[in-house]
C-alpha cells in the first residue's frame, strides 16, 4: 500500500532532517537547537508558530479549507538519552553522553513531513495543531506543556502520537484499545545506619546488610501482594553504599522503578513499600527514608480513536500489517497524560534492525519516516474530510 506521493517526494529532506537532529541530540528541557530547527521548518511552511510552551515545547497551528472547528492533535517527542551512541553512522551522536537512543529524531522528523504536506495542500477542514513535546523520557514534558495551558491555549478534539518500535516489523503498525503502556513511579530509599571498622561490625548498625534484606524484601510485593491477574514489576536499578574494603558505611541507597497498569496496583505498591521499609528501619534500629514520585500515568487508548489509527494504517502499509491485538507493553510513555486530557490513540510504527531502544547500538530505519508522516496525515484527512 501506497506511502503519500507528495510526502515520498521529499522523503530524502526529511532523512536529512532526521540524521542532523540525531548528530546533534539533546536531553529533556534543554532542546533549544532541535525546537529551533522545528519552529524555522514551520515557519517556512507558514504555519503559525508558538514557543515556549512547557519549557522548550513547540507548537503549530494550521487551518484547512472551511469553516470547519473541529481540531486535531498529533504529538512528537523531541528528546534524547543521556547515553553513549555505539554506532559507526556517520551521523551519529556528536555530543558526549547524549544519544538519540529511542528514535525521537525520527518522530519530531515523521511530524514535520506531516505538517509540511498539509501546509502545502490543506485537504482538510478544521485545525490542526502540531505538539513538539520536550522531556519525555522521565522528566515529565508533557504535564509541563498541560500545566503550560496546552490544551486551553491550543484546545483539541482529539490527539494522536506515535513510537518506532524495532520489535516490529518494518511496515508493521499496532494500536491497542485500553490501558496499552504501565504507569510508572520512581523510587529512591535511604537506609540511615551507623558505620564502622569492617573487622568490628558488632559496633555499626550496617546499612548494606539491611539494603540486601530490603532488596528481598521488596521483590515479595509483586509475588505475594499482587493479584496474579494483575501485570506488575517492581526493579530495583541501582545500590549504591560505601568507600573503601575496611569501612562499613554509614548510608546506603536503592533506587529504582515500579511499573503497573493500574493506579490501584500501584498505590498497592507504594504502601507495601512504605510499610516494608518501616518495618525493617524498626526491626534494626535505623532511619529509613522512602521518595516514590509518580513519573508516567497509565497510557489508555480511546477504542474510537484506535479504531481510527487502524483503519487509516491500512490505506498506507498492507492491511495484513496492522493489528489491533497487540500486547500491552510494560515500559510508559507520558503522552499518557496528554491521553488523560483529550481522548485519542498511541501507536507503533515497525521498522528495520532488531537491536532494542535504549541500547548504545541502537539504530532508526530512516525507510519508515514517510510511513509515519503519511498515517499521521491521513489521520487528519479522514477526521477532518474537506469539502
Amino acid at each position: 500500500m501506497p506511502n503519500i506521493d507528495r510526502i515520498e517526494a521529499f522523503a530524502d529532506e526529511l532523512t536529512a532532517i532526521r540524521r542532523d537532529l540525531h548528530a546533534h541530540p539533546e536531553i529533556g528541557f534543554e532542546e533549544v537547537r532541535t525546537s529551533g530547527i522545528v519552529a524555522e521548518k514551520l515557519t517556512q511552511w507558514g504555519i503559525e508558530v508558538h514557543r515556549g510552551i512547557g519549557g522548550t515545547g513547540v507548537v503549530g497551528v494550521l487551518k484547512g479549507r472551511g469553516s470547519g472547528n473541529k481540531r486535531i492533535g498529533l504529538r512528537a517527542d523531541m528528546d534524547a538519552l543521556p547515553m553513549e551512541e555505539n554506532t559507526n553512522l556517520k551521523w551519529r551522536s556528536t555530543i558526549p553522553g547524549r544519544f538519540h537512543g529511542c528514535g525521537h529524531d525520527g518522530h519530531t522528523t515523521m511530524l514535520l513531513g506531516t505538517a509540511r504536506y498539509l501546509a502545502e495542500t490543506h485537504n482538510f477542514d478544521g485545525t490542526v495543531h502540531f505538539i513538539f513535546q520536550p522531556a519525555e523520557e522521565g522528566l515529565g514534558g508533557a504535564r509541563a506543556m498541560i500545566k503550560d495551558g496546552l490544551f486551553e491555549k491550543f484546545p483539541c478534539d482529539e490527539i494522536y502520537g506515535l513510537h518506532n518500535a524495532p520489535d516490529l516489523n518494518h511496515g508493521e503498525l499496532a494500536v491497542l484499545p485500553g490501558p496499552a503502556m504501565a504507569g510508572a513511579d520512581f523510587f529512591d530509599i535511604t537506609i540511615i545506619g551507623y558505620g564502622a571498622h569492617g573487622a568490628m561490625p558488632e559496633r555499626s548498625r550496617d546499612p548494606v546488610v539491611i539494603a540486601m534484606s530490603l532488596g528481598q524484601a521488596l521483590q515479595t510485593i509483586v509475588s505475594r501482594n499482587v493479584s496474579p491477574n494483575a501485570a506488575a514489576v517492581l526493579s530495583i536499578t541501582q545500590i549504591h553504599a560505601g568507600s573503601a574494603y575496611n569501612v562499613i558505611p554509614g548510608e546506603a541507597k536503592l533506587a529504582g522503578t515500579v511499573r503497573a497498569f493500574s493506579d490501584e496496583v500501584r498505590a498497592l505498591i507504594r504502601e507495601r513499600m512504605r510499610s516494608l521499609c518501616a518495618g525493617l528501619a524498626a526491626a534494626f534500629e535505623v532511619e529509613i527514608k522512602v521518595d516514590i514520585r509518580d513519573i508516567f500515568s497509565v497510557l489508555v487508548n480511546s477504542e474510537e480513536h484506535c479504531k481510527v489509527v487502524a483503519d487509516v494504517a491500512r490505506t498506507v502499509v498492507d492491511p495484513a500489517k496492522v493489528s489491533t491485538r497487540s500486547n500491552p507493553k510494560m515500559g510508559s510513555e507520558d503522552f499518557a497524560d496528554m491521553l488523560h486530557a483529550v481522548p485519542g490513540a498511541y501507536f507503533w510504527l515497525g521498522h528495520d534492525g532488531s537491536v532494542p531502544v535504549h541500547n548504545p547500538g541502537y539504530m532508526l530505519d530512516d525507510k519508515i519516516l514517510p510511513i509515519g508522516a503519511s498515517v499521521f496525515a491521513r489521520i487528519v484527512e479522514a477526521r477532518l474530510p474537506a469539502g
